[in-house]
């Protein structure tokens, strides 16, 4: 890791920055549309009586230069906990300084720290830089394997009427 760069936990206080950090994202993924996050759902999940996710925020410089978001899963083959990386987001004018190598390193040893078996996330088919990146870390496709997704509507279509 750079020297510049340093990463850190985010906090309570930290909500206005990562829905920033997470609009940013959007756009360059070309799905600015479909941010609906607030402060105040970030604050209940990141922040909460009973945290659902944790976010890391990277600086460089002093100034606000990336974020990570994680959450924990399970395994049943491995027995172990997993690492799932939702989000991985390095401002575009900061890329190239070792910022996204120095999240993801920081994740696999908190990773390794927890015991888990493995950590996983996905990547957009278009963005070769990433999957470039990611390679060279070691890290592999799953290509066997197809995500699959119930959107809010259909999770309470499934759900059939409150009770």
């Amino acid at each position: 890791m750079t020297r510049l760069c340093t990463i850190r936990a985010a906090k309570r206080g930290d909500e206005a920055l990562l829905l920033e950090l997470i609009r940013e994202l959007a756009v360059y993924e070309r799905l600015e549309n479909e941010v609906v996050a607030d402060e105040s759902l970030l604050g209940k999940a990141l922040f909460g009586p009973e945290p659902i996710a944790h976010a890391l925020i990277a600086k460089y410089g002093g100034e606000a230069a990336g974020f990570a978001l994680y959450f924990f899963n399970f395994s049943t083959f491995l027995g172990r906990p997993g690492l799932y990386l939702e989000d991985l987001f390095v401002r575009e004018p900061l890329r190239g300084h070792g910022i996204g190598k120095a999240l993801l390193l920081h994740l696999a040893g908190l990773a390794h720290q927890r015991g888990c078996g493995r950590m996983e996330w996905c990547v957009l088919d278009w963005n070769q830089p990433a999957i470039d990146f990611y390679r060279s870390l070691g890290a592999v496709p799953m290509d066997e394997w197809t995500v699959f997704r119930l959107d809010r509507g259909a999770l309470e279509s499934l759900a059939g009427p409150k009770r």
